[in-house]
């Protein structure tokens, strides 16, 4: 399904889903609101599967990544080449995010969207790369118009496939050194904010390369220019291949009526450029958490969404989106599966 298509298949929450749900909350066995945030999720979770009882039984994690050209500015404390070691320690089971998928029953699905150089083919790789990762944007935009389309397509692509298989809930997550510079020029594109609020340590980067990171981030926003409400522009001036794969991701999973469930600052940048593009795609989206990264908390006050957790995390890779899938899960399960006073015979609260 082409962009344009996607954008307009993308339709309002069930608002008689959602106010079922709301109902039924208040009949299940428990204090009213007792459940706190809980419950709203669940009543989210109606709206988005058009089910006053919604049931989550395959999420999937789609983590995506491509290499970066920005990052031979230096803005970044590992080389380059770590990208695509970390792919190959993805698809034998050595990463933090294989051990969180594992834990909580996510399946895990890799994504070549553009790693330098190109990983060895395996089993368990998706290969939907556009190019060798992107360009330099300190000097030329990232990679083209075109480009942009076609990445974020194939991510579309990806999110009707896997529905098709049976995935019921997408959670993001992605891997490219330099991706948080990236993710700071598109916040600040998109947001309007300062480049020194949105511009993290990332790496845990020194003094001295923050302030360059910030300086390529300036350098490039002030060459390319590009317009806060034009999200294939935002992307092809200062993004990234796995960003935009992830963009296609929450078009197309949004155009299915699945939630998307976020991780940290990069993701939040693609689900930015989503909203961007469809502004009803901000109803289908779930922060899992709030990264340490000073643009992504921004960001998502940008996007109005409050996050599920805050563990000082910074790792990236759907880490934060995995640790959060329990309370997502536990909020459709407790709507679903409690019974409701009458059920259980118990008597309610005292008028």
């Amino acid at each position: 399904m082409s962009l344009d298509q996607t954008i307009a298949t993308i339709d309002e929450l069930d608002t008689a889903a959602m106010r079922a749900a709301a109902q039924r909350q208040t009949r299940l066995t428990k204090p009213l609101g007792a459940l706190g945030r809980l419950e709203a999720l669940s009543v989210q979770l109606a709206g988005i599967m058009a089910t006053p009882r919604p049931r989550l039984r395959q999420p999937t994690l789609v983590v995506a990544a491509a290499s970066h050209g920005v990052a031979a500015e230096g803005v970044s404390a590992y080389p380059a080449t770590v990208t695509a070691q970390m792919v190959a320690n993805f698809l034998t089971g050595g990463a933090a995010i294989n051990v969180l998928a594992d834990l909580v029953g996510a399946r895990l699905v890799v994504v070549d969207a553009g790693v330098d150089p190109a990983p060895p083919e395996h089993p368990r790789l998706r290969r939907l790369r556009i190019a060798n990762g992107t360009n330099n944007f300190r000097h030329t935009p990232a990679m083209t118009r075109e480009q942009a389309q076609a990445i974020v397509e194939a991510g579309i692509a990806l999110a009707q496939e896997l529905v098709d298989q049976g995935a019921d809930l997408l959670l993001l997550g992605e891997m490219g050194i330099g991706n948080t510079t990236s993710a700071a020029a598109i916040t600040a594109a998109i947001t309007g904010a300062p480049v020194e609020r949105v511009t993290g340590r990332g790496t845990l980067i020194d003094d001295a390369r923050l302030r360059l990171k910030q300086q390529v981030i300036s350098e490039a926003l002030a060459l390319h220019r590009p317009a806060a409400a034009d999200g294939l522009g935002v992307l092809s001036a200062v993004g990234g291949y796995e960003i935009g794969l992830l963009t296609g991701v929450t078009l197309g999973a949004a155009a299915r009526r699945r939630a998307v469930l976020l991780d940290g600052y990069i993701t939040t940048a693609a689900a930015l450029i989503a909203v961007t593009l469809a502004p009803r795609v901000r109803d289908y989206l779930i922060a899992g958490h709030r990264s340490q990264e000073p643009g992504h908390a921004l960001a998502l006050e940008h996007l109005g969404l409050p996050p599920l957790l805050d563990l000082e995390l910074r790792l990236g890779e759907g880490s934060g989106a995995a640790l959060a899938l329990p309370l997502v899960i536990g909020a459709a399960r407790t709507l679903d599966e409690m019974a409701t006073f009458d059920e259980a015979g118990v008597d309610d609260r005292t008028p």
